[in-house]
């Protein structure tokens, strides 16, 4: 794979990839309408995969909060056209690399010398390329190290990038009025966390700590001593991606024992902990021989404070769903319904979320749940496809729900992709036993 010398940090640097990148969509643009017009017939696969190819091509280069984005849209299956899913998931952890005299100057800065005079051994190739970092294989007095180093001038152009991103997606999720900026905020403060190394590596030590007595569950061992800012190195654990091992596995009985893990340790934080590990797409987990599962990256941890916690998870009981005021007093709690919104948008944004709720809890409402259902999926993909396509949801408000809504729906999202890959069959309450 080409390796990069250079990562363009600047903001009218940056700003010129994007423009070129939009120019290049807008040609396919006007590809795809004059074939139209010839054959009627023609349907957009094909205007998907190469806007997806050249979407990617242009982000892929720019790492960071960019291919972030990228890396965030591929999880969700249910709403973006499968060309985009199959074109960004490839920056989940195979991307174009850092060239090994980058690599080398980076390790220098940031660690005070070469790694061949640390390690024994250090591979100058990436073992696995991803957004924000690449990670190398490196051994020393026998042991297997995974050392992973930030790609340059990745936290510096966080605010620029978003500022560039802002205008599109206050168009593309329909948001009015300044409190918008909650949520913009929001994710510019985690994307800013996940280049801390050094939070990094404290939040990895806790939840491996927090967290090591869930059963086929494993964490590498990190090494404050050899890690910094924009360093941290671990232990290596040979293992598969989540997502090469269910592209081969025949096996339910694993896939039940990997999801029930998952489950148990997404469970475990979010109820008991009241943070939760907000990134899981499957470059964060490994396989190992033993079919356990191993969780490898902390940068992105999402605190649930009470006030947000009590409210969204009552949402999950069929009573509350089923309960016309509670349902409503539960939706003002959690700001998805406002003091100013009209008596049509009222009615509206109720239905909706009546709807959405009652299908996406189902997982809670039993005490067994088969992610592996074709039928839960589908009609969630259905769903996201109506709202895509509702006229009237354009004309709304679409400042909806708390700003803690961003990463931890995204989890659930998430997780239920993970556990659908799976195709998992999970004990719900499994999680309880760990919590004293």
């Amino acid at each position: 794979m080409k390796t990069l010398d250079k990562i363009p940090t600047g903001k009218l640097e940056r700003a010129g990839q994007l423009v070129k990148t939009g120019i290049k969509v807008g040609g396919n643009y006007v590809a795809y309408y004059g074939e139209k017009m010839v054959n009627p017939s023609l349907n957009r696969d094909k205007l998907n995969e190469n806007n997806a190819e050249d979407i990617y091509d242009g982000l892929k280069n720019l790492k960071g909060s960019a291919l972030k984005v990228a890396q965030m849209l591929s999880m969700d299956k249910s709403i973006m056209p499968q060309a985009y899913v199959d074109k960004f998931s490839l920056s989940q952890f195979s991307v174009p690399p850092l060239s090994a005299p980058l690599v080398r100057r980076t390790f220098k800065k940031y660690l005070g010398h070469y790694p061949e005079t640390i390690f024994d051994t250090f591979t100058p190739d990436a073992m696995n390329a991803a957004s924000i970092g690449q990670v190398h294989k490196a051994t020393k007095d026998g042991k297997n190290y995974a050392v992973k180093i930030q790609y340059p001038g990745v936290s510096e152009s966080i605010s620029s990038d978003l500022a560039l991103v802002k205008p599109f997606a206050i168009r593309m999720f329909n948001l009015k009025g300044k409190d918008s900026e909650k949520y913009f905020k929001e994710v510019e403060d985690k994307l800013l966390e996940e280049t801390n190394y050094v939070l990094e590596l404290k939040q990895s030590l806790e939840v491996s700590d927090w967290c090591q007595k869930i059963e086929n569950l494993r964490f590498p061992k990190y090494y404050p001593e050899l890690s910094s800012e924009k360093i941290l190195t671990m232990e290596w654990i040979d293992g598969q991606h989540l997502s090469e091992f269910t592209a081969q596995n025949e096996d339910s009985d694993k896939s039940d024992k990997i999801g029930q893990a998952l489950w148990d340790f997404y469970m475990y934080q979010m109820h008991h902990l009241k943070q939760v590990h907000a990134d899981p797409h499957p470059g964060n987990f490994l396989i190992d021989a033993d079919s356990n599962l191993v969780a490898i990256d902390f940068g992105c941890m999402k605190q649930v404070p009470e006030e947000f916690y009590v409210p969204y998870f009552e949402l999950a009981r069929p009573e509350i769903i089923n309960n016309s005021e509670l349902f409503v007093a539960k939706l003002y709690e959690l700001e998805i319904l406002r003091a100013d919104d009209s008596e049509k948008e009222l009615a509206y944004f109720t239905k909706i979320f009546h709807d959405l709720l009652s299908l996406f809890t189902k997982p809670f409402h039993g005490d067994f749940f088969d992610f592996s259902d074709e039928d839960f999926f589908g009609k969630i993909a259905q769903m996201g496809e109506e709202f895509s396509k509702d006229t009237q949801l354009r004309k709304m408000n679409g400042n909806r729900g708390s700003k803690h809504f961003l990463y931890i729906n995204r989890t659930f999202f998430g997780l239920y992709n993970l556990l659908h890959d799976l195709g998992a069959r999970i004990d719900t309450k499994s999680f309880e036993k760990y919590i004293k």
